[in-house]
């Protein structure tokens, strides 16, 4: 019944046409608050660009709670420690099997928390590596190499991972990448214009295709 009532929730803002944005406030110690200016400044980008009409002012909200079935686009970040309760864990899923969205952005340092807490959420399934011909990377700018490199830290190269469920991606997880500090204002990281621009397009990317799937 709890379920169901999720589910009418999140159906009642997708039909009202809701184009929200939320960070995603979780527990465990991690800097979930990092890159404040991060989704304001994809946001504007998105509306100028790809004719979204998104709220420009992203709100928080935590994890386990039903306000996260308002918005169809979550995005976490941070550096750190991340920890989802049982409670959290299904709030979460319920959300994304019921047509939500979550990006998880690793701002360096998350992986191994993020890991390991998504398999509270999704017991049976892993995080898999997107290809290069996924529409994620096509859909409204080209990025024919898959996910951009933003950021050095390990010398890795940037890899895209997502979980789907029947079928549909729910979940996306960039990592060596940190598309959020490019789309941080240009004093934070002294990023050049190219850089940030191909981390704001393929952000508008992750935009449309949450919207649209």
């Amino acid at each position: 019944m709890k379920h169901l009532i999720l589910i009418i929730v999140f159906l009642y803002s997708t039909l009202g046409l809701s184009q929200e944005l939320a960070v995603l406030k979780y527990k465990g110690g991690g800097d979930w608050y990092s890159n404040p200016t991060a989704l304001p400044n994809l946001i504007n980008f998105c509306n100028n660009n790809i004719n979204t009409r998104i709220n420009p002012n992203p709100q928080t909200v935590e994890v386990g709670s039903i306000d996260i079935f308002q918005y169809p686009l979550l995005h976490m970040t941070g550096h750190g420690n991340v920890f989802f309760s049982d409670e959290d864990a299904e709030n979460l899923r319920n959300y994304l099997i019921s047509g939500g969205f979550l990006h998880i952005d690793d701002n360096y340092g998350m992986r191994p928390y993020v890991t390991e807490e998504l398999k509270k959420v999704f017991p049976n399934a892993e995080l898999i590596e997107l290809p290069k011909s996924h529409d994620i990377f096509n859909i409204a700018y080209k990025f024919p190499d898959g996910l951009p490199k933003i950021h050095e830290h390990d010398g890795k190269r940037p890899q895209a991972f997502g979980i789907f469920h029947e079928s549909r991606l729910v979940l996306l997880f960039t990592f060596e990448s940190d598309l959020g500090d490019g789309w941080e204002d240009p004093e934070v990281h002294n990023d050049p214009p190219e850089v940030r621009e191909k981390s704001l397009k393929m952000g508008a990317n992750i935009v449309k295709y949450a919207f649209e799937n």
